[in-house]
């Protein structure tokens, strides 16, 4: 069982070794808490992933919450959230302070332009991972490129793409339901 300085230490690394937010913890958040700390099993982080993302908040402090409260109750959720935010914090703080000193600034116009790929990979790793995970293959890995090109073509709301898929997997589950009873 983890104690509350544990989730703060674990969580304040997430937070520090992390450049583009929330889905880029995605990997460190997997690799600490999964696979090095064993805290909870890799179908939780999934829907921990999956809860955190639906609610509203900042999606890494909606996941340190979570488990932190899972593991410690609301201290635990206390420690990790801060152990979370702190480095973020600071560093947006003081990015705000001396920012406007340095926005003309062509090398680091260039440094934040470099960093872009790197984000955008570290993105791009777990949802590859996430895909394996939930079991997407061809049969229904249409149903993600679907609802991308809807919502990116059509202008659909996501909302709407969400509702729609709660409703669909609704029913999908009560056939495979029905399936397996008869």
């Amino acid at each position: 069982m983890a104690t509350c300085a544990e989730l703060f230490v674990s969580f304040f690394k997430i937070g520090t070794f992390t450049i583009g937010g929330g889905y880029a913890m995605i990997p460190l958040m997997e690799k600490e808490l999964v696979d090095r700390r064993q805290w909870i099993s890799r179908e939780e982080f999934m829907d921990m992933m999956a809860l955190s993302q639906a609610m509203p908040g900042i999606f890494a402090g909606n996941m340190a919450t979570s488990l932190g409260y899972k593991l410690r109750g609301v201290r635990g959720a206390l420690a990790a959230i801060a152990g979370n935010i702190l480095v973020p914090i600071g560093i947006i703080l003081l990015l705000a302070i001396f920012f406007r000193h340095f926005q003309d600034n062509r090398i680091v116009e260039a440094v934040f332009k470099g960093i872009r790929p790197a984000v955008v990979a570290l993105i791009a790793a777990p949802v590859f991972k996430m895909a394996k995970t939930a079991k997407l293959s061809w049969r229904n890995g249409w149903i993600p490129i679907a609802a991308a090109l809807l919502i990116w073509l059509l202008g659909i709301s996501p909302v709407w793409i969400i509702l729609a898929a709660a409703a669909g997997g609704f029913i999908y589950g009560k056939i495979t339901e029905r399936r397996n009873a008869a």
